[in-house]
């Protein structure tokens, strides 16, 4: 029997086979590892958690041990390198990478930290703005505008010379100086979302204004705010680096990124590792934020664009 003497019934009949569906995990996993720069940010971002997380245990010297017969020891790949200090060692004899894992900590925190305070504060102001508008929108608006105005490194530097510096002041300091762009952006996405149909069904069924805030506008807002905070923690991390070389930012002996840099400046010509090797680290790792929240950014676009 072949296809043209099936009648209409016989080809009802016939089951139709149903192609698999594809897991939601599967799919969503496709379209990260599309982002082929999410990809490379995520592996060196975490390689770099990692190294911090395991500091203690992968660390060959205590970072804060000091031997000046061992200074200024080049690197392994240097002619007069050695194993027993594989990135060499700084004016003090301390190891430099034992320092560099250490002071990964210090930055990642710094970041992490900051983002954290000033994604508050931000959220904060730019949800009540958008989502009461009026005098409300006005003062935060103004606030938003005046904070605009303060250039941020020049503000960061009068502070910290006028409070003295330290790890706890860098983070404080970042924490109140960087919520402007979470302000903006969560105030904007508000000003979007406070007349959708699912706020208004929150409010005819009786809803609190605090639970319509957390419960129904917050979640939708959680993509827009963690491409910010990756921005943020990245902008956090380079202005500590700029306070520690100046030093007003993180005081020795704790091991900063930043503070290595201004450490080696004197022998930059000389022996241009000491202040080379932290400084590619410390662009790797903003790099990889800005890799990661780029790619956030892509992933979660209402054009699911690539």
């Amino acid at each position: 029997m072949n296809a043209s003497t099936l009648s209409p019934s016989t080809m009802a009949a016939k089951p139709v086979l149903a192609l698999p569906r594809t897991p939601a995990w599967r799919r969503l996993l496709r379209r990260v590892l599309g982002q082929h720069g999410l990809t490379i940010g995520a592996v060196m971002l975490g390689l770099i958690v990692l190294a911090a997380l395991f500091a203690p245990w992968l660390a060959p010297h205590d970072p804060y041990a000091q031997d000046v017969t061992q200074r200024l020891i080049p690197p392994i790949w240097h002619d007069k390198g050695s194993w027993e200090h594989v990135l060499g060692t700084d004016k003090l004899g301390r190891d430099y990478l034992s320092r560099l894992l250490y002071g990964a900590r210090v930055s990642l925190v710094i970041g992490l930290v900051t983002a954290v305070i000033a994604g508050t504060i931000g959220t904060t102001l730019g949800v009540l703005a958008g989502y009461y508008g009026g005098r409300v929108d006005a003062v935060i608006s103004y606030l938003i505008t005046t904070r605009l105005a303060m250039p941020v490194v020049l503000v960061a530097l009068a502070m910290a010379s006028l409070v003295g510096g330290s790890l706890k002041v860098v983070i404080i300091l970042l924490g109140l100086l960087l919520w402007d762009r979470f302000a903006i952006v969560t105030r904007s996405a508000t000003q979007q979302l406070r007349d959708a149909e699912f706020i208004a069904a929150a409010k005819a069924l009786g809803a609190s204004t605090p639970y319509i805030l957390l419960r129904e506008l917050l979640p939708n807002l959680m993509s827009a705010l963690t491409v910010v905070a990756t921005l943020e923690m990245a902008h956090a991390i380079l202005l500590e680096s700029t306070l520690s070389f100046l030093g007003l930012g993180v005081q020795p002996p704790t091991p900063s990124w930043g503070l290595m840099v201004a450490e080696g400046k004197a022998y930059m010509f000389f022996q241009p590792w000491v202040i080379l090797i932290p400084g590619v680290v410390l662009a790797l790792l903003v790099l990889a934020i800005n890799l990661v929240g780029d790619g956030i950014r892509d992933l979660t676009a209402p054009d699911g664009r690539n």
